[in-house]
């Protein structure tokens, strides 16, 4: 029965990495749009080419400035970069006995946001921001945080029928 829970969950985040994958990468291109992309016969240039390297100026711009953009459009970014990655802070501890522990789920969320920031900043798919790699970690963490009470749960149910038997 592990097996199959193994298995499930692979899937589940090989389809949730390919679905991320197309919201921060490929967010405004269509499938030729990427195929031109890679074959360097069209140019793109001109849609992305800010990036922001200093932590909370986005977040800040657009919690306390950002009068001239809509609440709505504003909203989204914020809450759509943690939700994003609330999935990946589940489904990796579930996987690996290797993420079962808080640092070590941040430091797997961080890293693969930042591939996903890099991939942008190298290949002009996006526009590199620090505070996206701020707020995708965020949501890694958030995503841990139900596997941790379960767990927590479970050691303490565990605890107790331990107790319990030496008890009878």
């Amino acid at each position: 029965m592990k097996i199959v829970i193994k298995v499930g969950l692979i899937i589940a985040l090989c389809f949730y990495l390919l679905v991320l994958s197309k919201f921060i990468l490929f967010k405004h291109m269509t499938i030729p749009d990427i195929i031109a992309h890679f074959t360097f016969s069209s140019d793109d240039s001109q849609l992305w080419n800010s990036h922001n390297f200093i932590p909370f100026q986005t977040i800040t711009y657009y919690v306390f400035l950002a009068n001239d953009i809509n609440l709505n459009i504003r909203v989204e970014n914020l809450t759509g970069n943690i939700i994003g990655f609330v999935p990946f802070g589940f489904i990796i501890p579930l996987l690996s006995s290797q993420f079962l522990s808080f640092k070590k789920v941040t430091l797997a969320t961080c890293c693969l946001s930042l591939t996903f920031e890099l991939l942008q900043l190298i290949f002009g798919f996006g526009s590199f921001d620090v505070d996206d790699l701020i707020l995708n970690t965020l949501g890694g963490m958030i995503g841990y945080i139900p596997v941790k009470l379960i767990g927590m749960y479970i050691n303490h149910r565990q605890g107790q029928q331990m107790s319990n038997g030496f008890n009878r």
